[in-house]
């Protein structure tokens, strides 16, 4: 888990105008120079030394304080019936390409994007340019997002009523699976160039996760993967989990994925599942 990996480091928030702002994250906060900044405590504390019990109560006071800030996050996107959907993978699964399309056929729905990547504000500049209001989080060495940077980057943001809250972290199958953001789902995005038995190796993300999105799926062919294979991990891990095979530069299974996020937002508005216009989102 993250809390004993060693990843550390200075948290950097590029804000959605484009335009940097600065805070000291010590208790309380303070204007300094261009970026907002915060250290990660004790997700940099060093194994060498610690004993098994020690590791697992560092592990327990971390993810008690996130799950704090996760359900303060929680509790202002229910105020603001929005719906906050964290976008998970490895890297390269084509999460940001995915995420491009869906803003152009979301059309006027009031949406806002969180960007998660150690350096670079790229994804954010080509969120941006979609026309979409979009925060870069730049974590360092840090390897995922934690629900007190997502509060931060949501402060920034100005979100609207009813708003889809896309939330893209870093590009790891394994630490972002423990770290509540106050999200309403995770959504696993799984390249079919990976291997089909990317489900088995890191089965603590397909089981948080609510959907996997099976994505390049028109590289299938050139790459002998076995998509049926693939679904049927997903399932070995997770029995409950909605499957959708999308292609994000084809366009292939776009509609029945804008289709989840509707519903899946409606049944949060009124409280009762909803059915899809294309299904329920599994395959059979």
């Amino acid at each position: 888990m993250c809390t004993v990996c060693g990843c550390s480091g200075t948290v950097t928030f590029d804000a959605a105008s484009g335009q940097s702002h600065s805070h000291s994250h010590a208790g309380a906060h303070s204007q300094t120079h261009d970026h907002l900044h915060f250290g990660m405590g004790a997700a940099g504390v060093s194994v060498p030394g610690l004993s098994q019990a020690r590791i697992i109560a560092v592990e327990t006071d971390i993810l008690s304080k996130n799950n704090g800030f996760a359900a303060a996050n929680r509790r202002v996107l229910q105020a603001m019936g929005a719906y906050a959907v964290n976008l998970v993978s490895s890297p390269g699964s084509g999460k940001t390409t995915l995420l491009c399309r869906t803003i152009q056929m979301l059309g006027a729905a009031p949406l806002a994007v969180i960007e998660g990547d150690q350096q670079t504000s790229n994804d954010a500049e080509r969120i941006r340019a979609t026309g979409a209001l979009a925060i870069q989080i730049n974590t360092g060495k840090g390897c995922h997002l934690d629900a007190e940077m997502v509060g931060h980057a949501m402060g920034h943001l100005a979100l609207k009523p009813a708003s889809f809250l896309f939330i893209e972290n870093v590009g790891n199958l394994v630490c972002p699976a423990a770290f509540d953001l106050g999200e309403d789902a995770k959504v696993a995005i799984l390249s079919v160039t990976e291997g089909e038995d990317k489900p088995l190796k890191y089965p603590d993300m397909f089981t948080a996760s609510k959907l996997a999105i099976l994505n390049k799926t028109d590289l299938a062919p050139h790459c002998d993967a076995d998509l049926a294979a693939y679904e049927a991990n997903l399932r070995r891990i997770n029995p409950k989990i909605d499957i959708l095979r999308v292609s994000a530069r084809s366009g292939e299974g776009m509609a029945q994925w804008v289709d989840w996020l509707r519903a899946r937002h409606m049944e949060k508005t009124l409280g009762r599942p909803v059915a899809q216009m294309h299904g329920t989102g599994k395959t059979s």
